[in-house]
């Protein structure tokens, strides 16, 4: 095909992905900013720490709470509103199945409006790292899981329609992990203030702001969907620090906490209580679960508790090939020692192989939110029981 057709077949790829599926019925759809405060910056009133969200409310509305989605480093909202390739995201999904959702863009990141002067230098992926982490593991084996991947739409590489569609969505986001974790708490507290009680969906970054804001608020979240969540627990991990999985280094643990206080940059509740995140005792495993696993930081016995998260249904998702399937582990024997029972699935193990780290994008995607769907189904609807 010459390459000028190109981006014509794809647009007509994705019209026929769309007549695929009938209409949505939607009774009501718009947007809502939530948070932010006014500050004065070089003599001017600005507004900051602001959320966006864009809701859809279908006609026939079979479940009460709402489903918050909560988009991950790097990206917006779009990530849940279709895929590169032109078929329905989780946010049609969820709607076909009688769910209203309210799609976030973070502080400082897509519409809710980047504030230099308060939020400081931004980072942003490569496109080296996209291609590594997220759309082509496969071909580069920095993790022992990654030549597992399959699932990713297209070629994989630049000049491909659907990796062009993907990387022009990435985005510039801000670099002080405490203060994205802090302005995202304070920003989806004050969305569910709008929303009334809901159901909160996180992806990677995203996971670090579920929990404190399930922690503040657990009699207003129904359920926390965590997505391959940000992890491990205290340490960020360095995955491919050696360039064969061959040797037992393939990661490496950096210096200096990054989730202090056990899965977060910001506090949690624990009892007995802590004053100060050096109040958690903590030590490393002196072996990992498995050989292809990292080695986890846990606290030490007894281990303190987190008696709020507790209250929360909580579904963990860790698809196959990605390098959360390295430390998701880790995530969950956290929680679990505090208390925290989660229910964490592998996709591998329910029979849906060849997923990364961005599932929700990937061909399989319908059936990865089916395995959402379920869960949710016992545990966060009308009737539906509390169990995990």
């Amino acid at each position: 095909m010459p390459l000028h057709w190109r981006p014509f077949a794809a647009f007509l790829f994705a019209l026929s992905q769309l007549a695929a599926q009938p209409p949505l019925p939607i009774a009501r759809e718009g947007y809502v900013f939530a948070g932010g405060k006014y500050s004065t910056v070089s003599g001017k009133q600005v507004m900051s720490g602001q959320i966006y969200a864009e809701f859809q409310i279908p006609v026939k509305q079979t479940h009460p709470w709402p489903i918050v989605m909560v988009h991950g480093a790097g990206q917006t909202g779009t990530n849940f509103t279709g895929t590169p390739d032109g078929r329905e995201g989780w946010a049609q999904f969820f709607l076909r199945r009688g769910y209203a959702v309210y799609v976030v863009d973070q502080p400082g990141r897509g519409r809710a409006p980047y504030q230099a002067d308060l939020y400081g230098p931004t980072t942003q992926f490569s496109l080296d790292n996209a291609l590594r982490f997220f759309i082509a593991p496969e071909r580069y084996n920095l993790w022992p899981q990654a030549h597992l991947h399959t699932q990713w739409p297209g070629k994989g590489q630049p000049g491909d329609t659907v990796f062009d569609q993907f990387y022009a969505s990435q985005v510039p986001y801000i670099q002080n992990a405490l203060l994205t974790q802090e302005l995202n708490r304070d920003a989806l507290i004050a969305l569910l203030e709008k929303t009334g009680p809901a159901i909160l969906m996180t992806h990677s970054q995203s996971g670090a702001y579920g929990w404190p804001v399930a922690d503040a608020r657990p009699e207003w979240v129904k359920a926390v969907i965590a997505v391959e969540p940000s992890g491990p627990p205290f340490y960020d991990l360095e995955t491919g620090a050696s360039t064969t999985v061959e040797s037992p280094n393939w990661s490496r643990y950096r210096e200096g906490l990054s989730r202090p206080y056990g899965v977060t940059a910001v506090p949690l509740v624990y009892l007995p209580a802590i004053e100060k995140p050096s109040d958690l005792a903590i030590e490393q495993q002196s072996k990992a679960d498995a050989p292809d696993l990292d080695r986890c930081w846990l606290q030490k016995s007894p281990a303190r508790q987190l008696p709020n998260l507790a209250k929360v249904p909580i579904l963990i998702l860790t698809s196959e090939a990605s390098y959360h399937a390295t430390y998701d582990y880790c995530t969950v024997k956290y929680l679990e020692q505090a208390g925290v029972h989660a229910n964490w699935t592998k996709l591998g193990d329910v029979g849906i192989h060849g997923n990364g780290h961005m599932m929700m994008l990937e061909k399989n995607s319908v059936e990865v939110a089916g395995v959402i769907a379920r869960w949710l189904d016992r545990v966060a609807s009308p009737g539906g029981g509390k169990t995990r």
